[in-house]
């Protein structure tokens, strides 16, 4: 057996996140289609075996993907070209491939991976575009300086816990912050954020935390007062997804004064 690494990218907006889930929602009315289901469905359909991926970590049901990683295996030979040429033409147009390579057998998509890079995009104008599909509208002004006074606090190892969904099976809490950067292109805000792993929901409370403090004028000094609380109820809102990308998975090791520097070698 051969083991593959596949980097795919996709719109989340019609998915139940990226991994797996029960075939119906609890009232059984709504069928569930996931990212793995699909990426599975077609890899099955081209090696004609069942097929089963590892995914880096899970995406959020609404999140998108322009780097997100899993790794499978295989009897055959595959051609990567080829096969990503056919995976690509049988995959929905909301999900394609980027990438096949083979990898060895110590290889874990999710274990072997070092930190991730996600970045929340807002449209921050007082009216929407039909281009805006794909990012969080925010019609108050935003100060990127002041953003980012409050973002430093969040870098280094820190207890997330008052950036964690409550009720969740996970206990981890601890996560190694490498980079929180906010900046503007225009009339768009881009927040990247680099760390070793990130709770469920933790990014999307920590943007509508900062959203929180802009909105109200408060000191950039909030957003370390509410890390340090450890309570979820001192946090903003956690906003929607549809801004929300997992732009990479970083498989090398990464250091906190080069965290901009690993992402895309």
């Amino acid at each position: 057996m051969q083991r593959y690494l596949i980097e795919i990218e996709y719109i989340g907006t019609s998915y139940s996140g990226s991994q797996k889930q029960p075939n119906k929602m609890p009232n059984g009315s709504k069928q569930i289609t996931t990212i793995q289901d699909e990426l599975e469905k077609a890899i099955s359909t081209l090696t004609k075996t069942k097929t089963k991926t590892i995914f880096s970590g899970r995406t959020d049901a609404g999140v998108h993907a322009k780097g997100q990683t899993a790794h499978f295996e295989s009897e055959l030979e595959l051609n990567p070209s080829k096969f990503i040429n056919s995976l690509n033409g049988i995959l929905p147009n909301t999900i394609s491939v980027k990438e096949l390579r083979k990898v060895p057998k110590t290889f874990h998509a999710q274990k072997s991976a070092k930190a991730r890079y996600y970045r929340y995009t807002i449209a921050n104008r007082l009216q929407r575009s039909a281009w805006d599909a794909n990012c969080l509208l925010v019609r108050f002004p935003l100060d990127i300086e002041r953003m980012n006074k409050a973002l430093e606090y969040l870098k280094g190892e820190h207890d997330f816990t008052s950036f964690k969904k409550v009720r969740t099976s996970n206990p981890a809490k601890i996560c190694n912050m490498y980079q929180a950067k906010a900046f503007r292109k225009g009339d768009f805000v881009y927040i990247d954020f680099v760390a070793d792993r990130f709770l469920y929901n933790m990014i999307r409370s920590i943007v509508g935390t900062l959203l929180m403090i802009e909105r109200k004028s408060l000191a950039p000094e909030t957003l370390k007062e509410i890390l340090d609380s450890k309570d979820k109820t001192k946090a903003g809102s956690t906003i929607s997804p549809e801004g929300l990308t997992l732009i990479k998975v970083i498989y090398n090791d990464i250091k906190m004064e080069t965290a901009y520097e690993n992402l895309f070698s």
